[in-house]
């Protein structure tokens, strides 16, 4: 694999959109997702964000996480991804995406590996190659990169710097 595509709410958050009296939108991010991000990358894969909202607190998170590949606003993640592929020059097995609702299913299907989250709709866990035993936003993502990596046998060359 050389992206992991994410979509974000009920992936990267767990669904639920707070708004303030002021009007304001809050989101909950796990650093052990972040974490988990940043050892995918570390490992040589890039990481990206397909999402069908917008958000400024999505661009910050992703920002922070050295994500350059982020795709708001997309009703049609297919044509994102589509858009994706020419960019980069990846086949689509080439791409994992990550998943938790029925509009990810289209990109699911389209990509060599297909993950979802413990609380994704019936469908997309069908779907999926692996299904986390965690929830969107409580540390999915972390589980995830653990699984591609130690199917891809990265794991103990990313583990080392905290093992030696």
């Amino acid at each position: 694999m050389k992206l992991l595509l994410l979509d974000v709410d009920g992936v990267l958050t767990d669904g639920r959109i707070i708004y303030t009296s002021s009007g304001d939108e809050l989101k909950f991010f796990d650093v052990r997702d972040g974490h988990g991000i940043k050892l995918l990358q570390r490992a040589g894969v890039k990481v990206g964000i397909i999402t069908g909202r917008s958000s400024d607190l999505v661009a910050r998170r992703a920002s922070e996480l050295g994500i350059e590949v982020v795709y708001q606003g997309q009703f049609n993640k297919v044509e994102a991804l589509e858009e994706i592929l020419a960019d980069t020059g990846l086949s689509p097995e080439d791409v994992g995406y990550v998943g938790d609702d029925v509009v990810d299913l289209p990109v699911m299907r389209r990509v060599g590996f297909a993950a979802s989250v413990a609380d994704a709709h019936d469908l997309v866990k069908e779907a999926a190659h692996y299904v986390s035993p965690l929830p969107g936003g409580r540390g999915a993502v972390r589980d995830i990169v653990e699984f591609i990596l130690r199917a891809s046998g990265k794991w103990e060359t990313v583990m080392s710097r905290y093992l030696s």
